[in-house]
């Protein structure tokens, strides 16, 4: 079974990145070195940067017409990504490393303060007036970092409350710097490429490339193609959704909305700080002569559509939910998060032949609780993992993954596959502990809530076991003893005998957040009441 990809195939012999067998089984790339936060940083920098398909137009939408995909001819997507450093210096300069603090950064760190305080006008010109108003704004944009504690203070990275605050990854070259002895910021900015790498992907490294890819790729494939696959598989998608047109339309309208849910004034002032100040900064870190500094995404597989619709409507009904921002980015980094686990999950038993069968994928994840005493339980949670851990582990030397040198494929073992499961479920509190041995499967209230907001309907409600249903179904999760027995018939091929109640925790949590509503004892109701009198889409 050859392989292909989306947009376009990369040749073998002469991309570097295809000597990974993970790269080439999963795309590129999902990495251990990228943090759960910069996972939606990098997604949301390439949804809201102008774009264009290798050598046509710009457009500036989040995502290409659905036309211009379907018609994609082996093209390269790129995006054109802001560096914003003026702004980075400004706010993570203080809290940044002390030897990677250059004294050129540190002059042109003061340049920029007393370019601020030219422009500040206070009653009376009262000097410790404007050092309180400069300190306050340093505090403000402080207060929004996001990852890149240690880092060189160009490495560190906002949360992304504001497109002003989207930056791509910057690395200060420090070792070059040290032999040249730069004096002055001019001499920096005069020889921008070899101060400042802007292509190395080691914190962006490309993750929120590959989950936009795989959006995109599934955005193109037919309505027809939806329904029935939907219609096989029972995923609980509304007939909207199942129109990936309609898809498009909302998932862009959503961003959109998202792009301006903070107030203007936080942009207006990033944008003050980073191009007003010091405009050729901007200029020389933002463009390449006189054209936008274009970078070039990876690719996805082209069978990865499944997966990516999946996270296309997660991500929709995220967007449309009532939550306040901040809550909204946290449970959208889950889900980011989510679904690199569903990919390394779902690719590596397609690839070994042991795809989904009557709806289900072919692996399981036995989720228990974070009390949970039983040994029974805890231990099939733990050979659960176990066995996605050896999944990943056969996948990456399959035959339909050529061989490779033995250091690529220590690599891909130690960074890109069964590790970077198991490390990812241990960022977002999916597996603990999260040092020492038994690691297992467990709910956190972020998790769950994620979990409850992207299942149900617009403005809907499931019942208990429905939910359960389509949590097994979309993630592999299992939780009551059917769907352990499924667990247990896949790790060790038989049945198992299992205590009563294997599942009395999750309607005990869900019911302590709000989320379930006991009709009589043999039926219960799963809702969101965040989420109620806000207008549907099914």
């Amino acid at each position: 079974m050859a392989i292909n990809y989306f947009p376009y195939n990369p040749k073998p012999g002469t991309v570097d990145a295809m000597k990974n067998p993970a790269i080439r089984l999963f795309g590129n790339r999902f990495f251990t070195d990228q943090t759960v936060s910069e996972l939606l940083l990098e997604f949301l920098l390439v949804a809201f940067s102008p774009k264009r398909f290798e050598d046509s137009g710009e457009f500036t939408s989040p995502f290409p017409s659905v036309e211009s995909l379907q018609n994609i001819n082996n093209s390269k997507l790129e995006y054109a990504p802001r560096a914003r450093l003026n702004l980075k210096l400004f706010a993570f300069l203080g809290v940044s490393r002390l030897d990677s603090r250059h004294q050129t950064h540190r002059a042109h760190h003061e340049e920029l303060i007393e370019n601020l305080s030219k422009r500040i006008y206070v009653t009376g010109y009262v000097d410790d007036k404007k050092e309180e108003v400069i300190r306050t704004l340093e505090n403000l944009f402080l207060g929004f970092q996001g990852a890149g504690t240690g880092r060189t203070w160009c490495a560190m990275s906002f949360l992304p409350v504001s497109e002003g605050f989207l930056s791509c990854e910057t690395i200060w070259n420090e070792t070059t710097a040290k032999k040249n002895k730069p004096h002055s910021w001019q001499d920096v900015m005069e020889a921008f490429n070899t101060y400042f790498s802007m292509n190395r992907h080691l914190f962006l490294a490309r993750g929120g490339e590959l989950l936009y890819l795989q959006i995109c790729n599934a955005l193109r494939q037919s309505k027809e193609k939806i329904i029935k696959w939907c219609e096989e598989n029972e995923l609980g998608l509304t007939r909207n959704e199942q129109d990936p047109a309609w898809l498009q339309g909302e998932l862009e309208k959503e961003l959109e909305a998202f792009r301006n849910a903070c107030p203007n004034t936080f942009s207006a002032l990033a944008e003050f700080i980073d191009t007003k100040l010091d405009p050729e900064t901007s200029k020389i870190s933002d463009y390449s002569g006189n054209s936008r500094r274009f970078v070039s995404m990876g690719w996805c597989n082209e069978d990865s559509w499944e997966e990516g619709y999946l996270f296309a409507v997660e991500l929709l009904r995220l967007l449309r939910s009532n939550l306040d921002l901040i809550d909204r980015i946290h449970l959208m980094e889950i889900a980011c998060s989510f679904q690199v686990l569903r990919t390394l999950a779902l690719r590596s038993n397609r690839v070994l032949n042991s795809s989904s069968k009557n709806g289900f994928p072919g692996y399981r994840l036995v989720v228990s609780d974070m009390e949970e005493t039983r040994q029974s339980i805890r231990r099939l949670s733990q050979q659960s993992l176990k066995e996605v851990e050896k999944t990943i582990f056969h996948a990456l030397r399959c035959k339909e993954i050529q061989p490779t040198e033995s250091k690529y494929q220590k690599q891909a073992d130690s960074s890109y596959g069964g590790k970077l499961f198991v490390g990812l479920s241990k960022r977002i509190g999916f597996v603990i502990p999260k040092y020492g041995s038994g690691a297992r499967f467990v709910l956190n209230e972020p998790i769950m809530r994620m979990l409850v907001i992207t299942a149900l309907p617009p403005g809907g409600r499931l019942t208990y076991e429905t939910f359960k249903s389509i949590l097994e179904r979309r993630h592999g999760l299992v939780f009551d003893n059917d769907g352990l027995n499924r667990a247990n018939q896949i790790i060790n091929g038989r049945g198992i005998y299992l205590p009563a109640d294997t599942d009395g925790w999750l309607q005990n949590m869900l019911e302590a957040a709000g989320f379930l509503i006991h009709l009589s004892d043999a039926c219960s109701l799963v809702h969101n009441p965040a989420d109620e009198g806000r207008k549907g889409g099914a």
